[in-house]
C-alpha cells in the first residue's frame, strides 16, 4: 500500500511538473495607447502585432513556448504610461515591452520605470528625437524613424515647392510638439518664414479661435495633429474660412476618415508627410501578402512597424536563447543586421532553424531594414501622401 501511495505520489508531481512545462510562456509587455487622441490609429498597430504573435506561434513559439502580448491601455498618456509599464513588469513580469506608441509614454515610462528596471523597450511609433539622447544602457530601440528626419524633410518639401511663409499649429503633446519644433527650426534655416508658431489642446471641441489667428499670419499651414483628435477638426475650421491655400500635415493626419469626413475636394491641397515604406522591397511584398491575409491594413500608420517590433522581439530572444531581460538587448542587435542571411515577415521556423545550425540572422520587415545604430534608431525615407481618386497616394520623397 504504502509503495502505491508513493508512487501514485510520484505520478501527481510528475503530472503538475508536466502542466507547469506546458503552460509557460514568455510574455511580452504591449503598453498600447487604445484609448485616447491615437486610439484609431493604435488599434490597427496592436493587429500588425498580434499578427506577428500569431506567426511566431503558428510555428511553435519561441524557445518552444508560447508567446504572449499583454496589452494594456496607455492612452498617450505619460502618467498612465508608468503606472500600466510598472504593472507589466512588476505584477505581469514581463521580459520586454513592444510599445509604447506614444513619444511622451515611451520617454516618461522609460526614464521612471523601465530603464531602472533593466527591461528593454521596443517602441512601435514613438519618433522624438529626444529619444535618441536618453542615457538607456542600451535598453531603448523603434522601429519608427525619427521625427529629426521627418520634420526636416517636410521642411524641405515646404521651400522646393514654393512655400516661403508658413503657419505653423502643434498639438500640445510630446510627438507633435518635437516634430514641429524641428519642421520650424529647418524651414527658417532654408530661408522660409514661420509667421505664427501655435500650441493647440488636442482636445479642444472648437478650433475657430487658433484658425483665425492662423490664417490671418498666413495662408499656408502646417498641421502637427492627430486625426481623431483635435486634426480633423481644426483643419475642418481652417477649410470653413476659405483662405487656406496649402495644408503640409504629419503622419499622424494619415487616415481615410479625413477623406470620407471633409472630402477628397477640400483636401486637394493637402500633403502629408509620412514614414515611407518602399514597396519593391521583398520585406514589403512578403508584409503586404501576410496582412491582406488576416485583413490587417499593410500600409496603415506605423501598422508594419509594430508588426515588426513584435516579431524582432520572438527573433532576439530566439538568439539570444533566453527571455531573461538582461540578455534582450543583445538578441536585438543580434538579429537587426546588416550580417546574416536575410529573414522577412512570418520566416520564425526558418529563422529558428539558421539560429540552431549555428547561423546568423538579418531581418528585414514590412516597414524596411530595421538595422539599429548606436542609439536603438533606424533608418528610413518618408513620403508625400495626396488624395488620389478618394484614397490617400503616397510619394517617396528624394532627399
Amino acid at each position: 500500500m504504502k509503495s502505491k501511495l508513493t508512487l501514485r505520489g510520484a505520478g501527481l508531481c510528475l503530472a503538475i511538473t508536466l502542466s507547469g512545462s506546458v503552460s509557460a510562456e514568455i510574455k511580452i509587455g504591449a503598453p498600447f495607447a487604445l484609448s485616447g487622441s491615437v486610439a484609431g490609429l493604435a488599434e490597427e498597430m496592436k493587429n500588425g502585432a498580434a499578427l506577428a504573435a500569431k506567426h511566431v506561434n503558428d510555428q511553435g513559439g519561441v524557445l518552444d513556448q508560447p508567446f504572449t502580448l499583454v496589452y494594456e491601455d496607455s492612452a498617450c498618456n505619460p502618467d498612465k504610461a508608468v503606472d500600466v509599464v510598472t504593472r507589466l513588469i512588476e505584477e505581469e513580469k514581463v521580459s520586454a515591452l513592444v510599445g509604447p506608441v506614444c513619444s511622451g509614454a515611451t520617454l516618461r515610462q522609460a526614464r521612471s520605470v523601465s530603464i531602472p528596471a533593466g527591461v528593454v523597450t521596443l517602441s512601435v511609433a514613438s519618433a522624438s528625437f529626444l529619444i535618441s539622447n536618453l542615457r538607456d544602457n542600451d535598453l531603448v530601440f523603434r522601429t519608427a524613424i525619427s521625427d529629426s528626419f521627418k520634420g526636416k524633410a517636410m521642411a524641405k518639401y515646404a521651400i522646393d515647392n514654393g512655400i516661403n511663409d508658413i503657419a505653423v499649429s502643434f498639438a500640445s503633446d510630446a510627438y507633435n510638439t518635437s516634430v514641429a519644433k524641428v519642421f520650424s527650426k529647418a524651414f527658417k534655416e532654408n530661408g522660409g518664414k514661420v509667421v505664427i508658431n501655435q500650441a493647440h489642446q488636442p482636445e479642444g471641441k472648437d478650433f475657430k479661435r487658433e484658425v483665425s489667428a492662423l490664417v490671418t499670419g498666413s495662408k499656408n499651414l502646417a498641421l502637427f495633429a492627430y486625426y481623431g483628435s483635435s486634426g480633423t477638426k481644426l483643419l475642418k475650421d481652417a477649410f470653413a474660412t476659405d483662405e487656406v491655400k496649402q495644408v503640409l500635415a504629419s503622419d499622424g493626419m494619415l487616415s481615410q476618415e479625413i477623406i470620407d469626413e471633409l472630402g477628397a475636394n477640400a483636401l486637394k491641397s493637402t500633403g502629408i508627410i509620412n514614414n515611407h515604406s518602399d514597396k519593391s522591397r521583398a520585406g514589403f511584398k512578403v508584409w503586404q501578402l501576410l496582412a491582406e491575409a488576416d485583413n490587417v491594413k499593410a500600409e496603415g500608420p506605423f501598422v508594419a512597424n509594430s508588426y515588426d517590433a513584435a516579431f524582432m522581439m520572438a527573433l532576439a530572444i530566439q538568439a539570444a536563447g533566453s527571455a531573461e531581460r538582461k540578455d534582450i538587448s543583445a538578441g536585438l542587435r543580434a538579429i537587426s543586421g546588416p550580417e546574416g542571411e536575410l529573414i522577412y515577415p512570418g520566416e520564425f521556423a526558418k529563422a529558428k532553424a539558421i539560429l540552431a545550425a549555428g547561423g546568423k540572422i538579418n531581418y528585414e520587415g514590412g516597414s524596411g531594414p530595421v538595422d539599429f545604430d548606436k542609439n536603438g534608431d533606424v533608418s528610413g525615407a518618408v513620403s508625400i501622401s495626396k488624395v488620389k481618386d478618394g484614397k490617400w497616394d503616397s510619394q517617396l520623397l528624394r532627399q
